[in-house]
C-alpha cells in the first residue's frame, strides 16, 4: 500500500511540474492562439525580441479555444486569445469572457476592426480575391476580369473554381460578400448566372488555389493568402480584387478576463497594432494584410486603403446561413 501511494505522490508531483510553466513562472505571457501554428510562432518570436517578454503558447482552433476560455473562467490559464475571427471575440465579450483594453495603438485602425470599449482588436485580415492564370486566359483570348461581373464571360465556361457554401465557410463569406453588393435577390440571380462558369466547387475553403497550383482552374476565388504565396514562390498567378469590392475576415485578439500577466497582455495588444508589429506580417511571410492604412502588405501588394471592403451583419448573417445555403442548392445547384 505505502509503495502504491509513494508512487502516487510521485506522479501527482511530476503532475504539478508539468503545470507550472503555465502558472507559476512571473513575467511569461500565456498566449490561446488560433492562428496556424507555424505562423503564429514567428509572429510571437518577433514580439519577444522585440519587448524581451517571453512567450508560452498553446495552439487551438477557434471553436476548442472558446470552449476551453469559457471552462477556465474561473481560474483563467491564458492571458490572450490570439486570432480567430473577430466574430469569436465578439461572442467571447459577450459571455464575460475578455476584458477591456484601449491600447493607444487602437487609434490607427479603422472603426470594423476593432471593439470600441477595447474588448477586441483585429490585427490582420484576409480579403476575398480571384487568382487567375493570366497566360492561359491570354491563349483562350480572354481578358483578364478586374470585377464580379466580368466572371459572368461566357468564355469561362468550366474554368472558375470556387468552394461550396454546403461546405465551406470561405463559400458562406464569398455569398455574403455578393449580398452586400447587390441584395440578397440580385446576388441570387447573379450566382445563377456564374453557375455555368463553375468547373467545381470544391469542399475545402482552399480548395481553388490547389488546383490554380496545378493549372487543373484557370480561375479561383476564395480568401487570398494561399494566392500570394503562389506568386511571392514564383507562380505565373495574379491576385484581383473585384473593383466592386470584397469581403473579408478579420483576426483578433483579446486579453482574458482575470489574466495573471497584464502588464505583459497589454504589451502584446500594442506591439501587434504598431507598426512595428504589423509590418512583422509580411517580414514572416506570413501573407496576411496588414489592418493599418500606413503599413504595406509586401511589395507588389496594394495597401488596405486601396482596396474596397464591403462587410456584413455577421450576426444577423449566421442565424439567417441555413436558409441562405439552402436557396443556394434550390437555386443554384438546382436550376
Amino acid at each position: 500500500m505505502n509503495r502504491k501511494l509513494g508512487v502516487f505522490i510521485s506522479v501527482l508531483l511530476l503532475s504539478l511540474v508539468c503545470i507550472l510553466p503555465l502558472q507559476a513562472w512571473g513575467g511569461d505571457l500565456v498566449v490561446y492562439s488560433s492562428v496556424d501554428e507555424e505562423n503564429a510562432r514567428h509572429l510571437l518570436e518577433s514580439f519577444s525580441q522585440d519587448t524581451g517578454v517571453k512567450v508560452q503558447m498553446v495552439f487551438l482552433s477557434s471553436g476548442p479555444a472558446l470552449s476551453r476560455i469559457e471552462a477556465e473562467k474561473a481560474n483563467p490559464q491564458a492571458d490572450v486569445w490570439f486570432g480567430a475571427p473577430n466574430e469569436n471575440h465578439i461572442v467571447a465579450k459577450d459571455r464575460g469572457l475578455t476584458q477591456s483594453y484601449l491600447s493607444p495603438e487602437a487609434a490607427n485602425l479603422a472603426s470594423n476592426f476593432k471593439d470600441e470599449e477595447g474588448y477586441w482588436h483585429a490585427f490582420y485580415m484576409n480579403p476575398i480575391g480571384i487568382g487567375v492564370l493570366p497566360d492561359a486566359l491570354e491563349e483562350e483570348g480572354i481578358s483578364i476580369p478586374s470585377s464580379w461581373e466580368d466572371l459572368k464571360n461566357t468564355k469561362l465556361k468550366g474554368m472558375i473554381q470556387m468552394p461550396s457554401p454546403q461546405a465551406s465557410g470561405t463559400a458562406f463569406a464569398i455569398m455574403m460578400n455578393l449580398i452586400s453588393i447587390y441584395g440578397e435577390d440580385g446576388a441570387f440571380e447573379y450566382m445563377k448566372a456564374l453557375n455555368p462558369n463553375i468547373q467545381t466547387y470544391t469542399q475545402s475553403g482552399t480548395g481553388p488555389s490547389k488546383n490554380l497550383a496545378i493549372k487543373e482552374a484557370k480561375v479561383a476565388i476564395q480568401f487570398t493568402p494561399a494566392f500570394l504565396k503562389l506568386v511571392d514562390e514564383g507562380f505565373p498567378a495574379k491576385v484581383i480584387f473585384p473593383e466592386e469590392g470584397v469581403g473579408y475576415e478579420a483576426a483578433a485578439l483579446s486579453i482574458l478576463q482575470g489574466a495573471k500577466n497584464i502588464d505583459e497582455a497589454k504589451k502584446l495588444v500594442d506591439w501587434i497594432l504598431s507598426k512595428q508589429g504589423q509590418q512583422a506580417l509580411s517580414e514572416n511571410k506570413t501573407y496576411f494584410f496588414p489592418v493599418r492604412s500606413d503599413v504595406s502588405a509586401g511589395a507588389g501588394l496594394p495597401a488596405l486603403a486601396e482596396i474596397k471592403l464591403v462587410d456584413y451583419d455577421r450576426e444577423a448573417a449566421a442565424k439567417d446561413k441555413d436558409r441562405l445555403i439552402e436557396r443556394w442548392v434550390t437555386e443554384v445547384l438546382g436550376q
